[in-house]
């Protein structure tokens, strides 16, 4: 299934959303930066991308982190996973931040983040008063953190 996704490119942008390989399920974008970009330890930036969107309705852009970014310069998407909402129409910018003990530079058309876009359903909620009010048996019920175990 082929979802099209309207992108306009600034004039600053360093390239369209693009996929490393065949089988890559983010697409990613590259930072659209006049110059090197400095990210020190425990800081974090807003780096633009130079790209809108034009997701359809009942869609959403997922901005998440590439993992040899995080794993060898400790660079990771503070947020992640960001979400662009299928009705924004400004330019999709990165926050990242520097988890690692040493500056990071972020150059001009680097690949910073990968985007994937995926469907959401339109949820219907509805209330129901016996939730949690009586043990499920096998199941967590009011554990929380850790209660599924090892």
């Amino acid at each position: 299934m082929t979802v099209t996704v309207g992108i306009r490119r600034l004039p600053h942008s360093a390239g369209p959303p693009q996929r490393a390989s065949a089988g890559s399920a983010g697409y990613d974008l590259r930072a659209a930066t006049d110059a090197a970009v400095r990210i020190g330890p425990g800081a974090r930036a807003l780096i633009p991308t130079g790209l809108i969107l034009g997701l359809p309705p009942g869609y959403e852009a997922q901005i998440r982190p590439r993992s040899g970014l995080a794993y060898r310069r400790g660079l990771t998407v503070l947020n992640a996973p960001g979400t662009i909402d299928s009705d924004y129409r400004g330019e999709v910018k990165l926050l990242l931040v520097n988890l690692g003990r040493r500056p990071v530079t972020i150059e001009r058309g680097e690949r910073l983040a990968q985007m994937v876009v995926a469907a959401v359903p339109e949820i219907a909620f509805r209330e129901d008063d016996a939730l949690g009010a009586r043990p499920v048996a096998g199941e967590r019920n009011d554990g929380g953190f850790g209660s599924s175990g090892r």
